[in-house]
């Protein structure tokens, strides 16, 4: 499967802060970049750096960064699911998953996540994807947001919904294991109805159990 990557950058002027959006960025631009030492919710900061340059690098692998000169201040990954998760089973070439979504404390006034997803689906270059992601409570920020667990799940279904993914049910044990926790899908509109009931399948895996 080919797979289309239309880069895309933004300027956003914030008073005395001028914020760069872009991507899907290369690996060789990563290299160039440092990573904010607040970005630290899912490795710490030099190990998460890696690992965007890794994905940045996979066929499928898109990274979204907003920074602020040479420091990234957020980032997006796309990538394919991890083949020890259940969304890997189906072995689908159009099942993209939405990994990561992160934001230095300070600079989360600024509307970055949502200007990373939305730069993400520009050109309809995700059109032929069904992309999903997984939004476990244990990962949100919830002491430094002060938001509580609920007020935290709306905010990320409302960061979602901007890009047209919304709520879908599935049985899978993590996300069952709290009711805060979701899945969110958006299936692009050129996406083909055998990959929909593959995904159907892989969503629901003890359907007819007893």
């Amino acid at each position: 499967m080919e797979h289309r990557k239309i880069y895309h950058a933004h300027v956003l002027q914030f008073q005395d802060k001028v914020l760069i959006v872009e991507g899907p960025v290369r690996a060789e631009t990563l290299k160039t970049l440092q990573m904010h030492p607040g970005l630290r919710a899912f490795r710490r900061p030099k190990e998460q750096h890696e690992a965007l340059i890794e994905i940045s690098e996979l066929p499928e692998g898109r990274i979204i960064v907003a920074r602020d000169e040479h420091t990234i201040v957020g980032y997006v990954t796309f990538h394919y699911p991890d083949e020890l998760e259940r969304w890997s089973e189906g072995n689908m070439e159009d099942l993209i998953e939405l990994g990561a979504v992160e934001v230095a404390k300070e600079y989360r006034s600024f509307g970055l996540g949502k200007k990373m997803i939305q730069t993400a689906f520009e050109d309809d270059q995700m059109e032929n994807y069904i992309v999903f992601t997984t939004e476990y409570y244990w990962h949100w920020d919830l002491d430094g947001s002060g938001l509580s667990v609920w007020d935290y799940r709306k905010m990320m279904e409302k960061l979602m919904q901007s890009v047209g993914m919304i709520w879908y049910a599935t049985d899978d044990p993590e996300i069952c294991s709290h009711p805060a926790n979701c899945l969110m899908v958006r299936i692009g509109k050129d996406v083909p109805n055998s990959s929909e009931q593959q995904f159907d399948r892989v969503r629901f895996q003890r359907r007819f159990m007893y």
